[in-house]
């Protein structure tokens, strides 16, 4: 005789029969509802390219050298490329130095010894096959420990005023540590690249360099992604673009923020809230890389 086994409904008393009846009319619901929001809703919630359809066939993340998915391409920038590099200078970014042995040293003595290195370089990521066309950052602190950076490559896809398009990746460097794929040392990201993406555009914003900024589709919603170090990222998955100023003549108007449609508008108050949330395991994560 097997004690463990479930008993069958028969064996149930009427108010037992009611409770399981419940309890699987409750099932069917959940079930109805998880089909409708996984293969209807989110679908269609991931997909919008109204505002610059050319878009919609790039890629959607990064890739290290290695081929392994890497940092989620989450901002855009529309102007000429002396356009993006003076709009990002008068926001306050600096320009990243190239990779190489008198930089790389450079760096190593910026973490080790506490000392300012503003120009810092940042690691090849790829696009398209190659490594980023521009890279920018800015220090937070004395060392090149932790700073706001991003990388640019220019796209194919021009913007509907015929200039090109940038697409970037936006992180926030907050440690340096080992990777949790290689154990080589590197750069610990915040998990949280859309604060970063918000914080690359209100500086620009409050340069007074953008005249417009509207949402396409980037990786789509992610609670649990991975960079090419290993490290934990989330994001609304939306790829905000900046339309800069031609010529980089400070705009005085209100910036024109292109409003997305209400279903995704929808889904990022729900991810506001989710938010919460998520922060509270990237402190948690912060936590047990400064421990080890």
């Amino acid at each position: 005789m097997n004690l463990n086994a479930a008993p069958s409904t028969a064996a149930l008393t009427p108010r037992g029969h009611r409770r399981y009846r419940r309890w699987l009319v409750r099932a069917v619901y959940l079930l109805a509802i998880y089909l409708l929001v996984a293969y209807l809703a989110l679908p269609f919630a991931w997909q919008h390219y109204e505002h610059q359809p050319n878009l919609e066939d790039t890629p959607k993340t990064t890739r290290t050298g290695n081929g392994i998915p890497g940092d989620p391409l989450n901002i855009g920038l529309v102007g000429a490329r002396e356009e993006v590099e003076q709009a990002l200078q008068a926001a306050g970014w600096h320009p990243a130095d190239a990779v190489s042995t008198r930089s790389s040293l450079h760096i190593a003595e910026s973490v080790v010894l506490d000392r300012q290195y503003a120009d810092a370089p940042v690691s090849s990521l790829f696009v398209w096959g190659r490594k980023q066309d521009m890279a920018f950052e800015q220090p937070l602190g004395k060392s090149a420990r932790q700073r706001h950076h991003v990388r640019f490559w220019k796209s194919e896809a021009l913007s509907p005023d015929g200039r090109p398009t940038w697409l970037g990746a936006a992180t926030f460097d907050r440690s340096v540590g080992l990777s949790h794929r290689t154990g080589q040392i590197t750069h610990h990201i915040d998990p949280d690249v859309d604060a970063e993406r918000d914080h690359v555009l209100n500086s620009l914003i409050a340069a007074q360099q953008l005249l417009q900024t509207y949402q396409v589709t980037g990786v789509g919603p992610t609670v649990a992604g991975r960079n090419g170090g290993g490290d934990w990222y989330f994001t609304d998955g939306e790829l905000t673009v900046g339309v800069i100023s031609p010529g980089n003549q400070p705009n005085h108007i209100p910036l024109i923020e292109t409003p997305n449609p209400n279903l995704i508008e929808a889904k990022n108050s729900f991810w506001r809230w989710l938010k919460s949330w998520l922060n509270w395991g990237g402190a948690k994560a912060a936590a047990e890389d400064a421990h080890g």
